[in-house]
């Protein structure tokens, strides 16, 4: 069983400490965080869901209704510390002062990439038999998280109802704590928009728990805070049932708190990856020359229950 909970971990961006590369899909969906691990080198992954957002909020001109879809894809390469990312969102706003009573468009065109800068490792208390004590006390060391950085442009590849005068990025600082094989908590630190107007600093701690080899739920709270704005805070939570382990689908929610106004947002979606990886491992007496040796296939309860990957 202790073999399985660290597989359940890759469900909702949380990966097996020992490898980049998991054999269970690793999506970033349904909560808003960025984990420090990418997704392994030639996989290539899309995340794609719905959504739809209410909002009567007069300071920020916020559209009442808004639906929409969004589209993440992610690719690994070069190094299993490192992955690029393209994140595109499509949605309609209803705007009754509008003339045609709405603007639709492409709203959003990240291209981004991230990079693992320190993984934290952990002692396996697995093999310990001398000492029930020693083998179900806490390790320390799980408090210091391992990090991760990432940086995006914003494009003005945008409908002109959503283009910005300039072209803004986005700085990430990204931390993730695996307290327990089943209860993994990440936190980001973000600039959004920076070197524009309407720069603002934003934090994102997501607590994702799995329950079984099938699912697994999250809780998330979000804080936003910009220059003559109030700070805006956010609650949500949600599932993900695997499906096979390359098959991910999700539904979430998540809602406003300290407003005098009122604010939800609800989505569903899917992740699914193109598994092209091939671990590698160098020859004795020749460092310099590396074989490709592809991944075998098995099973997805015998991945699940197989001997762990070192």
């Amino acid at each position: 069983m202790h073999k399985l909970f660290l597989t359940l971990l890759a469900i909702f961006s949380v990966q097996i400490i020992t490898a980049q590369y998991t054999e269970i899909i690793n999506s970033k969906r349904p909560g808003f965080s960025e984990s420090p691990y990418s997704i392994g080198t030639n996989v290539y992954q899309f995340e794609t869901g719905l959504f739809y957002r209410n909002s009567d909020n007069p300071i920020y001109s916020s559209p009442s209704n808004t639906y929409g879809g969004d589209l993440l894809f992610r690719y690994g390469k070069f190094s299993e510390k490192l992955e690029f990312d393209l994140n595109l969102a499509y949605q309609i706003d209803e705007i009754s002062q509008h003339p045609n009573g709405h603007i639709k468009g492409i709203s959003d065109l990240t291209i981004g990439a991230k990079y693992l800068i320190r993984q934290q490792e952990y002692a396996d208390r697995s093999k310990e038999i001398r000492s029930f004590k020693k083998r179900y006390a806490f390790d320390w060391k799980r408090l210091i998280p391992s990090v991760g950085v990432y940086a995006g442009v914003h494009t003005k590849f945008v409908s002109k109802d959503y283009k910005e005068d300039e072209i803004s990025y986005k700085l990430a600082l990204l931390l993730q704590n695996d307290f327990t094989d089943r209860l993994v908590v990440l936190t980001n630190l973000i600039n959004d928009n920076f070197s524009s107007d309407n720069s603002f600093y934003k934090y994102i701690v997501t607590m994702t728990y799995a329950i079984d080899q099938d699912w697994s739920f999250f809780i998330e709270n979000q804080g936003q805070y910009q220059e003559e704005f109030a700070p805006k805070y956010q609650f949500g939570t949600g599932l993900a049932y695997l499906i096979n382990e390359n098959l991910q689908i999700d539904a979430s929610a998540r809602t406003n708190f300290f407003d005098n106004y009122t604010y939800y947002y609800i989505s569903t979606g899917v992740a699914w990856r193109l598994d092209r990886h091939y671990d590698t491992f160098t020859i004795k007496n020749t460092p310099k020359k590396t074989i490709g040796k592809k991944k075998k296939r098995k099973g997805f309860f015998g991945r699940l229950f197989g001997k762990k990957r070192n």
